[in-house]
């Protein structure tokens, strides 16, 4: 009788009817849509309801949707737009603090070396895949603090890398400098070929394919051939020890403003193709948190945790940001928009879990302190922004 819901059609049906639920939400209360689809992906996840579970389908679904968001996010960025000696100053800090941070709050909770460094290295993350939607939701991806938000995220998802590399060395016995300087280099290799290969190959093969009879015929083909560059590019980082999210916004960025004549505009393509998939993403981040796991203790270290995540990405982004002579207000607006650990970070839990070099309540925390920072930041952007517009470019 229940062997439908098992079903792979009836698993998409149900997450899309989540996602669409979540809009209503959403607009109920006047907040993003990224919030409603979370609060109901927990809710009918198996902390609450147990309707749903984070099956190998909604995972494979989810990593699509993060991946297809963040090329969508690219194709509005310029490469220039990111390669800015502030946005390296703004990552530094917002991954320096958040690792002393978040190191500092789990030992005086009495955690374990091991499970403290590796707390630490979680909140070094920061996800752009929530506040760039939030951002595209409102129109502001093209203001200066967007700019600023999703560049220096970018850089900090490498650093966040290295940070990974240390704490796995450091706790496993097999740090080396040269073991670091090998995935500097990878890392700083794949975003430099990446970029160079797009902006300088890429585009005008797009264009020369768009000239052709065969796309006057088919104008579909531009936008099939710029979809797979942008999962090319994902598998690439991916290979390279990035996020495969990475891949997929420097695959954007590269692509941004081509001009076609003939093919189908890559950003409307893209973007349609987004809302079904990054729609399951933000739902998928609510259903993987089981809150049966938490007792008094748990409880207590995760509102401090919480409290941890956000002041640090504050602190240490908004102030690097103060320190480039950027208004109050911009400097805050950055430093929230970097707070969202979302994806990164519940990824980097997951690698300590799976080695073994943290427990089932470390983790546990990592990803609700994820998500509560996925919940939250939106409800702030949004607040800020209202208030008064943030500078455009």
């Amino acid at each position: 009788m229940g062997d439908f819901v098992h079903l792979i059609e009836f698993q998409m049906s149900f997450l899309l009817f989540i996602a669409l639920a979540g809009y209503l939400l959403a607009a109920r209360v006047n907040q993003s849509a990224v919030t409603g689809e979370i609060l109901l992906g927990l809710l009918v996840g198996p902390g609450v309801l147990g309707i749903v579970t984070y099956t190998d389908f909604v995972s494979s679904i989810a990593h699509l949707g993060a991946v297809i968001l963040l090329f969508v996010v690219g194709l509005e960025f310029r490469l220039e737009d990111i390669a800015k000696p502030k946005y390296l100053l703004i990552a530094t800090c917002g991954v320096l603090v958040p690792w002393a941070a978040g190191y500092g709050v789990s030992e005086a909770f009495e955690f374990s070396f091991g499970s403290s460094v590796f707390i630490g290295t979680a909140l070094t993350a920061t996800s752009i895949a929530i506040t760039a939607n939030v951002l595209r939701e409102m129109g502001k991806l093209r203001t200066e603090v967007a700019r600023a938000i999703v560049g220096a995220a970018v850089i900090d998802d490498v650093l966040s890398l290295l940070v990974l590399a240390v704490a796995n060395g450091l706790l496993s016995g097999g740090l080396s400098a040269g073991s670091l300087l090998g995935v500097l280099v990878k890392a700083a290799g794949f975003l430099a070929v990446g970029a160079l290969a797009g902006h300088f190959g890429l585009r005008k093969l797009i264009a020369v394919i768009d000239r052709t009879s065969f796309t006057r015929r088919y104008p579909e083909i531009t936008f099939i051939f710029a979809t797979m560059i942008a999962f090319l590019y994902a598998m690439g980082a991916e290979l390279m020890g990035l996020s495969a999210i990475v891949g997929a916004f420097i695959a954007g960025a590269s692509l941004a403003g081509v001009t076609l004549r003939n093919g189908k505009d890559l950003y409307a393509g893209s973007e349609a193709l987004m809302i079904i998939f990054s729609s399951i993403f933000f739902v998928s981040l609510g259903i993987l948190a089981d809150v049966r796991a938490l007792d008094a203790r748990l409880l207590l270290f995760l509102l401090a945790l919480t409290a941890v995540a956000f002041a640090s990405k504050v602190i240490g982004c908004g102030g690097a940001s103060l320190a480039c002579r950027s208004p109050m207000r911009d400097s805050l607006i950055i430093g929230f928009g970097m707070a969202p650990r979302g994806e990164v970070a519940m990824i980097i839990g997951l690698i300590g879990l799976d080695s073994q070099l943290i427990g089932q309540e470390v983790y546990v925390s990592i990803i609700l302190m994820s998500l509560v920072s996925t919940i939250v930041t939106p409800v702030i952007l949004r607040s800020w922004f209202n208030r008064r517009g943030a500078r455009d470019v």
